[in-house]
């Protein structure tokens, strides 16, 4: 008898084992879910404090409506831009002749790990009087460049550091075409333009509209580069209420925001059952034939070439030239200090560890749970990912002021905002590597004599440690760029590297900012090894 066959053979555990470990299994898992919701209740109490004409007022006050307005106006703006940048480039490394296409496919992703708020801060450092741009071209006599901020410098911030998420779908989505239709239209007399009008785009629809809603969802939660750019959105707006202490304005805007991030997931929800039972699904083998760009290559690599330069190039070498030369600022009594990098890195390694451990249960009955409310845990986590950080930092303020004053300003909190904020990217990758585990192997080691606990120590934890160590680097990675959030809940003097860049925003030190945004930037690098090692598809 074969191992396989004496593997097939292995009795099942009892029902009633069975059922008494679910019960653990969910129970736990239930209350890691309901810690995590926590927060949003908070938000919601404290809200609900503030007298009903009161919030009338307002909402009805013409700033409100102005910011309503700005956000708005900002998510589409970005989202539109994202589409137009994202899409070209997925096509252009998918589906042409593009020189070079597997540097090009690998330089598309890589804007991702760069924080948009450090993006924003190289890009006003600059720009217009005083900038780096400024100092440079003054000797062929240009004297003043025009200063990037506003809407504009968000839109264009953003969107350069925020495209890759489209790219990445629509990117997913061409290399699941199946050639065979594009084909069938060719042979009934269709153009190559017409087949990919009526083939090709109603295919990557469901793909590039996945991309756009992420993009959505991040522009509508971002603080830094608003902030940066001295845009008026909600996010801006609620930190400035709050350092104001005007609680009543903060908790009414951190509701409307909440709001409209559920508008956004909402979508995205409606979108990914599109996705589970349409056009997304590969319905072939057949990859569509390349198509020769002929003499578009030019213009391709030109395309190619300035998004690289303006999200790759122009933020650290301005960086660097920044930190190459004494600025002379006027400072603000902001030294940098190292131990300020130790606290990024000591807070986001205890948030990785933190949420690997609370995401192993989530993950384990997602994966292997028999109930249709086995993943209902699961997806709730993710409601804490989709707040944004500066409402998830109001709503634990409030919560150690009111009800728990030994946490107000503590790292614990701290950490705790972290792993309610990015244990989904944990979980995700768990819930993937338990799902490759056979449970043959753990009902073989219960039938061994083994408890529960030692059958998954000793065969489930194994298998699913290289999910463990990519969900620690994410939550580690992603903790690490933190800003709002962090504002809010750090004690007087604990600063880290991304509230260091904050401190020094206003000043025109910009060599101050330059090393720690620098170190950052370097850090989140490593964001890229994690995702060539969950096999990023660079393929040719």
């Amino acid at each position: 008898m074969s191992a396989t066959d004496r593997f097939e053979r292995v009795p099942s555990l009892p029902s009633s084992t069975r059922d008494r470990q679910s019960l653990v299994l969910t129970l736990l898992a239930g209350s890691i879910a309901l810690t995590l919701l926590t927060p949003m209740l908070w938000v919601v109490l404290q809200a609900s404090q503030v007298p009903l004409d009161r919030i009338l007022e307002i909402l009805l006050r013409q700033e409100t409506l102005d910011i309503v307005l700005n956000t708005v106006v900002l998510v589409t703006a970005v989202t539109i831009g994202s589409v137009l940048v994202g899409v070209p480039l997925a096509m252009l490394t998918v589906q042409t002749d593009l020189p070079f296409r597997r540097f090009w496919t690998v330089l598309a992703a890589m804007p991702l790990v760069i924080p948009s708020y450090i993006g924003a801060f190289a890009f006003i450092s600059a720009t217009g009087q005083g900038g780096a741009f400024t100092d440079i071209l003054a000797p062929i006599g240009i004297e003043q460049i025009p200063e990037i901020d506003g809407l504009v410098g968000s839109v264009i911030v953003l969107t350069l550091f925020t495209y890759p998420y489209v790219y990445l779908t629509t990117r997913a989505s061409l290399l699941s075409l199946d050639g065979r239709a594009i084909e069938a239209a060719r042979s009934l007399n269709h153009s190559r333009l017409s087949a990919f009008r009526r083939v090709t785009l109603p295919q990557l629809v469901p793909g590039i509209a996945a991309g756009a809603l992420l993009v959505a969802l991040y522009t509508l939660s971002d603080f830094g580069t608003p902030a940066l750019m001295q845009y008026d959105v909600f996010t801006r707006m609620i930190y400035v209420e709050y350092d104001a202490w005007r609680l009543d304005y903060a908790s009414i805007f951190s509701l409307l925001l909440v709001g409209m991030a559920i508008v956004i997931l909402a979508a995205e929800s409606r979108i990914e059952r599109a996705d589970e039972s349409d056009a997304y699904v590969n319905r072939g083998t057949d990859r569509p034939g390349i198509i020769s760009l002929g003499y578009w290559k030019g213009p391709a690599l030109a395309f190619c070439s300035t998004v690289a330069v303006l999200a790759l190039v122009l933020p650290p070498a301005i960086l660097l030239y920044w930190l190459g030369r004494s600025t002379g600022g006027i400072g603000g009594g902001y030294e940098f200090q190292w131990i300020y990098a130790w606290n990024s890195v000591y807070v986001s390694s205890l948030a990785a560890g933190v949420s690997v451990l609370a995401a192993l249960p989530l993950a384990y009955l997602s994966a292997r749970g028999e109930s249709r409310w086995a993943s209902l845990p699961e997806r709730s986590s993710y409601v804490g990912y989709a707040v944004p950080g500066i409402v998830l930092g109001l709503g634990l303020l409030y919560f150690t002021l009111h009800y728990v004053d030994s946490l107000y300003y503590t790292v614990d909190i701290l950490v705790f905002a972290y792993v309610v904020r990015f244990m989904p990217q944990a979980v995700g990758t768990l819930r993937s590597s338990v799902l490759q585990t056979d449970q043959k192997l753990v009902e073989a080691a219960r039938t061994l004599g083994h408890s529960s606990l030692s059958a998954f120590r000793k065969v489930v934890l194994p298998l699913v440690m290289p999910g463990v160590i990519a969900g620690a680097a994410l939550v580690f990675l992603t903790s690490m760029k933190e800003m709002a959030a962090t504002l809010l809940l750090r004690y007087p003097g604990f600063e880290t590297l991304a509230t260091y860049i904050w401190l020094v925003r206003s000043s025109a030190d910009y060599g101050d900012a330059a090393l720690p945004a620098l170190v950052l930037i370097g850090v989140s690098g490593l964001s890229m090894l994690v995702l060539l090692w969950r096999g990023y598809d660079v393929e040719e």
